[in-house]
């Protein structure tokens, strides 16, 4: 009898063998807004010839009606499409931000959870702060990662500072073996001796 070996589920196409996903998320819908404006014109679109010559008739409204919402799906699609194909993944090992930018246009940026200092977020204004959505800023050895247009911000931050302690991962500015200031009093101690 052979044994069978078990490949692991990979719940993205760049996930290690050894890496477990801990935590899934993606920016808040407003990011679909403008595409949703716009898309929200099809249906007038659609119905003008009749609002404009009324003898076209029922069939001529209702058929009006269908092509403006099939246009205006149309006009919203690269909205979803960007939002639903941008996410932002934590694993074991390190986070993930995959953006996809237009329909052809992915963007991928890896960063290890080690490298992480500090994690920070803001909420600003009466949009953000009414529709519960704000900005992620996550400083890094190598510069700060800004995400912008996440959905409950604090959360975020509250759970990924939550994966980083269980991972064992200090979020401090000083890391053993880095240079730092000293106080007066350590500068004092440090003369005298």
């Amino acid at each position: 009898m052979a044994t069978s070996d078990k490949q692991p589920h990979k719940y993205f196409e760049d996930q290690l063998d050894d890496e477990t996903v801990l935590y899934v998320f993606r920016k808040h819908p407003i990011v679909m807004r403008l595409g949703l404006v716009l898309g929200m014109l099809g249906p007038l679109v659609g119905i003008l010839p009749v609002a404009i010559k009324p003898e076209l008739g029922f069939g001529a409204f209702f058929g009006g009606l269908a092509a403006g919402i099939l246009l205006g799906g149309l006009i919203m699609l690269p909205g979803w499409i960007s939002w639903y194909f941008s996410v932002f993944i934590v694993t074991d090992q390190r986070f993930i931000q995959i953006t996809q930018k237009r329909l052809f246009h992915r963007s991928v940026a890896d960063l290890g959870l080690s490298q992480i200092q500090a994690i920070n977020y803001e909420v600003s204004g009466l949009q953000e702060t009414m529709l519960g959505f704000g900005t992620i800023k996550m400083q890094t050895y190598v510069g700060d990662l800004v995400i912008h247009d996440l959905h409950h911000p604090a959360r975020i931050q509250k759970k990924i500072l939550g994966i980083l302690r269980d991972e064992d991962i200090s979020t401090n500015p000083y890391p053993a073996g880095s240079p730092r200031t000293l106080s007066q009093d350590e500068e004092t101690e440090a003369e005298e001796t």
